[in-house]
């Protein structure tokens, strides 16, 4: 009763395990969108390029999207620079980390992923022949 009252997907927030296992504080944000063929990830990822991302599936159906990125070192190992302000390396380029956990009714062996213009777009096509888990009673006794 409670998953009518909420629906799809506000049930996640308050029937099971957090949609989002961590948050890293990074500046990679995200917005996730549900088309009727497929969920569509949208992450901002400036300054990245493929090579320094990975997107990757754990535990059955947590996406993981990881950034990996080096700080401008040159600027910094330099014993004459002093910073007077450091916005940008805070949290423009270094590591981030989001984790995401999918619907039960994807294909997961068919996740698409693309980089273009700082924008990391992940497409996690629907299947259309997933059966929902269906409810199974069970019998209660007076003795094991």
């Amino acid at each position: 009763m409670a998953a009518d009252f909420f629906g799809y997907p506000f049930r996640r927030f308050f029937m099971s395990p957090p949609v989002f296992r961590e948050w890293s504080g990074s500046t990679a944000l995200m917005d996730w969108l549900e088309s009727p063929s497929a969920h569509i990830f949208k992450i901002n990822v400036p300054g990245y390029s493929r090579e320094n991302i990975k997107v990757q599936i754990e535990e059955g159906n947590i996406l993981r999207i990881i950034g990996e990125g080096a700080k401008d070192k040159e600027e910094a190992n330099t014993k004459e620079t002093v910073w007077h302000v450091a916005e940008r390396h805070a949290g423009g380029r270094g590591d981030f980390s989001r984790e995401i956990e999918l619907p039960e009714n994807v294909k997961l062996d068919q996740i698409k992923a693309h980089v273009d213009n700082g924008i990391l777009t992940v497409i996690v096509p629907k299947d259309a022949n997933h059966k929902k888990s269906s409810v199974r009673n069970i019998n209660i006794t007076s003795k094991l």
